[in-house]
């Protein structure tokens, strides 16, 4: 069955407390991320912690996740270069593009990672649709993409588009971590150090690029509204998530 068929909501089961959400102000160090999620995501198996979406921007840095090829990092030393341990391949983090770290128990949800990924999906897609932006699943490929009608058809004669938003995600006992990337208004010549996602004949673009004046506040808000859709109550909470972010 294809994503777009199982994309719903992926709501908890009755009784459970609401997801915290942190927005972390400044940019967040990546190594300190990592440990903060890895941290997060025992806690909620363990049961001392509620689930939590974490929004944080980056400095510039490039991420190898778990099916990351060599040849795809193509300047090697133009940023700092983690291995994130999520699945994917590369991809560029850096100011101006909000990141949302997702720590979800599914055995709360539902235990079906495809489900998920459909479900983190959906959320990106009914954000830029708060914006009048189409966003589109691809079956071949995961992400939200925009067709560009303003450039000319691929080769293929497909309608050309770009990536707008970014998915890799990781389970631990079913609770998930890492999560989803969105193109607000980060310098889009960055992605050119890699090939991002492994995908070479489409580009990447913003909601900036798109020409919508929105500020990063702005996509906050729909992202909290659209994420409490697709996957219930979330109450947003000013201290830190788990330890001091630099």
């Amino acid at each position: 069955m294809q994503r777009s068929q199982i994309a719903a909501a992926f709501l908890p089961s009755p009784g459970s407390d609401a997801v915290e959400w942190r927005i972390e102000p400044g940019l967040t160090d990546y190594a300190t991320a990592l440990a903060v999620m890895e941290e997060r995501a025992d806690a909620i198996r363990g049961g001392s912690a509620p689930e939590l979406a974490w929004l944080v921007e980056h400095p510039p840095l490039y991420t190898a996740g778990t099916g990351a090829k060599a040849q795809d990092l193509v300047e090697p030393d133009r940023f700092p270069v983690f291995a994130a341990g999520r699945g994917g391949e590369y991809t560029y983090h850096g100011p101006g593009q909000r990141v949302v770290y997702v720590m979800l128990d599914l055995k709360r949800r539902r235990e079906d990672v495809r489900a998920f990924v459909a479900a983190l999906e959906e959320w990106i897609i009914r954000t830029l649709a708060a914006f009048n932006v189409t966003g589109e699943r691809r079956e071949d490929r995961v992400g939200v993409w925009v067709q560009r009608p303003d450039r000319p058809a691929a080769a293929d004669g497909s309608p050309a588009e770009d990536k707008i938003a970014a998915i890799g995600i990781r389970l631990r006992r079913w609770v998930s971590f890492h999560g989803i990337a969105i193109n607000v208004e980060p310098d889009l010549s960055h992605f050119s150090g890699i090939v991002p996602c492994g995908v070479t004949d489409r580009g990447v673009t913003s909601l900036v690029d798109l020409g919508l004046p929105v500020t990063m506040p702005d996509v906050d808000l729909a992202l909290k509204s659209a994420f409490e859709a697709v996957f219930g109550p979330a109450g947003e909470v000013t201290k830190p998530a788990l330890r001091k972010v630099g």
